[in-house]
C-alpha cells in the first residue's frame, strides 16, 4: 500500500515516464514479505531499454523490473535506495521520508 504522496506527483511521475525519461517517485510502503522497510523508491521509464541500461550501471539485475505498461519500473527498496538517492542528488527524497534519521548521510 502507498502513501505519503499526492496525486499530483504520481501523475507527475507517470508523465515523466510516459516520455520516456528515467523518473523517481518515493512514497511511504508497507509490505509484509519486507519487515523493516517503510518507503520504496520506483524508477520508472517507458523505454524499457534505458531503464535496464540505467539498472545495469548502478549494479542492478534488470530481471526484477516490472514490466507493466504503460509505466515500467525498478523498485529500489532498503540501503541500495538510500544509495541511488544520494548518488541521484535526491537529497529531498531522503529527507521527506525521514530516511537518514539514523545517522546515514
Amino acid at each position: 500500500m502507498a502513501f505519503g504522496i499526492t496525486r499530483d506527483e504520481l501523475n507527475r511521475w507517470k508523465q515523466a515516464v510516459s516520455r520516456g525519461e528515467l523518473a523517481f517517485l518515493t512514497h511511504y510502503w508497507l509490505d509484509p514479505r519486507f519487515p523493516g522497510i517503510k518507503t520504496v523508491t520506483k524508477v520508472g521509464c517507458a523505454n524499457y531499454s534505458l531503464l535496464t541500461d540505467w539498472c545495469l550501471a548502478n549494479g542492478l539485475d534488470p530481471v526484477y523490473i516490472h514490466n507493466r505498461a504503460p509505466f515500467p519500473h525498478f523498485d529500489l527498496l532498503g540501503e541500495k535506495q538510500i544509495q541511488i538517492l544520494q548518488k541521484e542528488g535526491l537529497r529531498d527524497h531522503l529527507e521527506r521520508f525521514h530516511m537518514l534519521d539514523d545517522g546515514r548521510d
